[in-house]
């Protein structure tokens, strides 16, 4: 092996191209634009409490970018919601984006870091009192009451490190903090 190649070999830590990671760092130092990003969702109602999420294109890095392919989520609700059980609900999939980009976030914060990470486990849980989703009273929030997530991490970072980075988290900010949302209805 020659010496270039040596130089030119990126660096991977946690399954995450270090160096990649580096350079992307670097050119939005240099271009702050570049750090924009619109991600996307359309939705179509299917039947009863049956829809379907469609992600493909998304603007970033000063480019609008499209997926290799859609990914389509169905949503459904348990029976005893009135649903068919088909899909997850949306509030379990706000439990999963929770804990897939707190998991994501955390790796790639540590491997930033030169933290080794061997694997990560979660369980999260939403505390949720459906007399708000159905208008039953005007006191109690129609979302979650509180979310729990229990992470399990094998390696040598401490817990407090760990939470640190997992607050980096875009969604654990949003879930968090909370954002406004502007709603349009039309009708045709």
């Amino acid at each position: 092996m020659n010496a270039q190649a040596a130089i030119a070999a990126p660096t991977v830590t946690n399954g995450v191209n270090v160096t990649q990671l580096m350079d992307t760092i670097d050119a939005i130092k240099q271009q702050p634009e570049l750090a924009r990003f619109e991600f996307r969702a359309t939705n179509r109602w299917i039947d009863g409490t049956q829809n379907v999420a469609t992600v493909d294109s998304y603007f970033g890095a000063g480019a609008e970018e499209g997926r290799a392919k859609p990914y389509q989520f169905l949503a459904d609700e348990p029976p005893v919601l009135c649903g068919k059980d088909q899909g997850a609900n949306p509030v379990e999939y706000l439990l999963s984006a929770l804990s897939m980009c707190v998991t994501t976030t955390t790796v790639a914060h540590a491997a930033s870091r030169g933290i080794k990470i061997e694997s990560v486990e979660s369980e999260l849980s939403g505390d949720l009192d459906v007399r708000g989703f159905l208008g039953m009273s005007t006191e109690v929030r129609k979302g979650y009451q509180r979310i729990t997530m229990r992470m399990r991490v094998k390696t040598d970072a401490s817990p407090e490190l760990l939470a640190q980075l997992a607050e980096y988290s875009p969604v654990h900010d949003v879930v968090s903090r909370s954002v406004p949302v502007a709603l349009v209805v039309e009708t045709y």
